[in-house]
């Protein structure tokens, strides 16, 4: 991963913050203790529970490393200076769907709190990058893969 700014919510950090310490203490306890029961089984060589554990435990110190790296270039939006004339991160934004001719709203987030269930869009992904910068009223087109998608801005809000 590179060292960019990693644009992100003050409860998104919250969340990976909490996140890291269950992974540092519980989880590498947990992996611990699978690795000494497995090594109680004996031959190494044809200890499928030890490959299992170990496996656990580097996949384990991966998350760890990125959770950290996402933290040390974590930009905390500054909740006070989101405003609702142009759409920036922190915004929801209601959209219509002109070939569609359906509503939708959009909850613009950095990329490590993106929840598609929740309709919450990474300012990177087309359609965030599309509606970034955007005005009330104006017409902004998304590249897909069949071709262009058209979105007209409905109303631009502060994300709850």
């Amino acid at each position: 991963m590179d060292n960019k700014e990693i644009i992100m919510s003050q409860e998104g950090y919250d969340k990976i913050e909490k996140e890291l310490e269950y992974l540092k203490t519980e989880k590498r306890s947990e992996i611990a203790e699978r690795i000494k029961i497995a090594l109680g089984f004996g031959d190494l060589s044809e200890n499928s529970e030890y490959d299992e554990a170990k496996n656990a435990q580097a996949q384990n110190e991966i998350k760890i490393a990125d959770l950290e790296n996402k933290l040390r270039y974590a930009k905390i939006i500054d909740e006070s200076e989101i405003d609702t004339k142009v759409v920036q991160i922190g915004n929801t934004v209601k959209v219509k769907d002109l070939e569609f001719d359906e509503d939708v709203e959009y909850t613009i987030v950095g990329s490590t709190e993106v929840d598609l269930s929740q309709n919450k869009i990474s300012n990177e992904s087309p359609i965030g990058l599309a509606l970034l910068g955007a005005k009330k009223n104006q017409i902004v087109e998304v590249q897909i893969p069949d071709g262009v998608a058209k979105y007209k801005v409905l109303g631009i809000s502060i994300a709850k």
